[in-house]
């Protein structure tokens, strides 16, 4: 099994059969803390925040984060920390961010949700992830997202998801001064049809009831 169909496609390339199980979610989450979340981290009414829940990599690109976060005034949260020797690129990135920038949870922690629920919009500017679990994450915890061009993105987006382009601040800058309720419940139908957790059980079962011998 591959979590995207353009992993199946090129293990078929290599005469090797897959199917694609996509990664699910819980199309309705309890709600985070938000509230008390904005004040742990120093965060005030009406001030965008901006979380990136990912670590920081490479192919993450905080950087485009970062400049998205600087054009909309905003405050960036990175959720993880910097892994495989990103940590100089990433002090450097930092240094020169003119926005401000929070790194990890805050001093007494949070959850997934809490950190969801404190924030304004998400952003996942990723250059490449097999599947990027924000992209439809962001949707079921009723947050908008900005993204990057990985290949995998434009799979998922052809689902019917409304995103906003990370490298284009004027329509995320616009819908945060205008929030649009519409998108928000669109986005959140797309994820409970398509990624639901209830239904991985019938889909797996579906894909062992044709492997021969089980």
């Amino acid at each position: 099994m591959t979590i995207n169909e353009l992993s199946r496609a090129e293990l078929a390339v290599r005469g090797i059969a897959a199917t694609t199980i996509y990664n699910a979610f819980d199309p309705d989450p309890a709600p985070g803390e938000r509230a008390g979340v904005r004040e742990a981290l120093g965060v005030a009414d009406g001030t965008p925040l901006l979380l990136q829940p990912t670590r920081a990599l490479a192919r993450k690109n905080v950087g485009g984060a970062i400049a998205l976060a600087d054009a909309l005034d905003a405050t960036y949260w990175l959720l993880g920390p910097a892994e495989d020797g990103y940590g100089p690129e990433l002090e450097r990135l930092v240094a020169g961010a003119r926005c401000r920038v929070l790194r990890g949870p805050p001093s007494g922690g949070c959850s997934i949700a809490d950190a969801y629920a404190a924030c304004d919009a998400v952003l996942l500017p990723s250059l490449w992830e097999g599947f990027g679990n924000p992209s439809v994450e962001s949707a079921t915890y009723r947050r908008p997202l900005a993204i990057g061009p990985y290949p995998v993105a434009a799979e998922l987006a052809a689902f019917g998801f409304e995103w906003f382009d990370a490298a284009v601040p004027a329509p995320l800058a616009h819908w945060l001064e205008h929030p649009d309720p519409r998108l928000i419940a669109h986005n959140q139908r797309v994820a409970a049809d398509h990624f639901n957790l209830a239904d991985l059980p019938a889909r797996l079962a579906a894909v062992l009831a044709r492997v021969p011998g089980l």
